[in-house]
């Protein structure tokens, strides 16, 4: 791919936008990551997150030509990104509120929380965090994809809102209940930790499988139990502040998505059936953190 230019994000941008393959590979490196964590983590281990995530590229650089100023890139990237996980479930005929349906589409292998869990070497409340991320609805879940990366300083509140388009004030609502989902999560998964028999009866009947319905009946559980309840949890953004993206898999990029309509053949996606260069562009953002750049 040749040596990678040190470019002012704008500058990229406008060079990408008018053709040149070696602009177009860099934004693919420095963005690429940002892309799959918003859909690895939306998606929890979705078999077609590779396919999501490589859409998401492909359209975003057929497109380059309709975006307004090269200053916005990353805001309209981020965009694409939520419109093509929208896509995704409607495709899929997956309704957002339904954790049953969206883990029948999961391939344990590619649990992105594990994923996370491995990669990042997370611990104590930031864990029971991550491992919180499976009880919430995959609308949710897409929020608090955005809403991480937030508040890992990968985001603003302004792209947050305009990749859900939404007002920042509407915005600011959508986060505050996914959030309160999200903490009575972290409850389930610590107290399904403490062997109480109470809870043990609860949940006898239950099949293991994280479900909206069984995280609000071991939640009460756990507001009226002495011993499962703790006091002591850690607001979320204080334990996502500064958390790097999760790296890109050494195979990412060896599937193709298959294109609606031909493009031009000068075009770098097209140069080999196996996408090379995609493959070689998570090869080198996938280990860094990928943004401070092009942020």
């Amino acid at each position: 791919m040749g040596t990678q230019r040190t470019v002012e994000p704008a500058a990229l941008v406008a060079a990408a936008r008018g053709g040149d393959p070696e602009a177009q590979d860099a934004l693919v490196s420095a963005y690429l990551p940002l892309v799959y964590n918003i859909v690895g983590r939306a998606l929890n281990g979705s078999v077609d997150v590779d396919d999501v995530v490589q859409e998401t590229m492909l359209r975003a650089l057929d497109g380059l030509g309709g975006l307004r100023t090269p200053e916005s890139f990353r805001s309209w990237l981020v965009a694409i990104t939520m419109n093509e996980i929208r896509k995704h479930w409607q495709d899929r005929q997956v309704a957002p509120g339904t954790v049953e349906e969206a883990e029948e589409l999961a391939d344990p292998g590619a649990d992105f929380v594990d994923l996370t869990l491995v990669q990042l070497q997370l611990s104590g409340q930031r864990q029971e965090t991550a491992r919180a991320t499976r009880w919430l609805e995959p609308e949710d879940r897409g929020l608090l994809s955005l809403w991480w990366l937030e508040c890992a300083g990968e985001l603003t509140r302004a792209e947050v809102a305009a990749a859900l388009e939404l007002s920042p004030q509407h915005t600011a609502v959508r986060v505050q209940r996914m959030r309160a989902k999200l903490d009575a999560a972290r409850m389930v998964v610590r107290a399904l930790r403490q062997r109480c028999p109470e809870l043990s009866f609860l949940t006898a009947e239950w099949d293991g499988r994280p479900s909206p319905l069984w995280r609000k009946r071991i939640a009460r559980h756990v507001r009226d139990c002495a011993r499962c309840r703790r006091d002591d949890l850690m607001p979320a953004e204080r334990l996502l502040l500064g958390i790097p993206l999760v790296p890109i898999p050494p195979d990412f990029g060896a599937t193709v998505p298959t294109m609606a309509a031909p493009t031009p053949a000068k075009h770098w996606w097209q140069h080999a059936a196996t996408k090379p260069l995609v493959a070689a562009a998570a090869a080198i953002a996938g280990p860094a953190r990928g943004l401070g750049a092009l942020g």
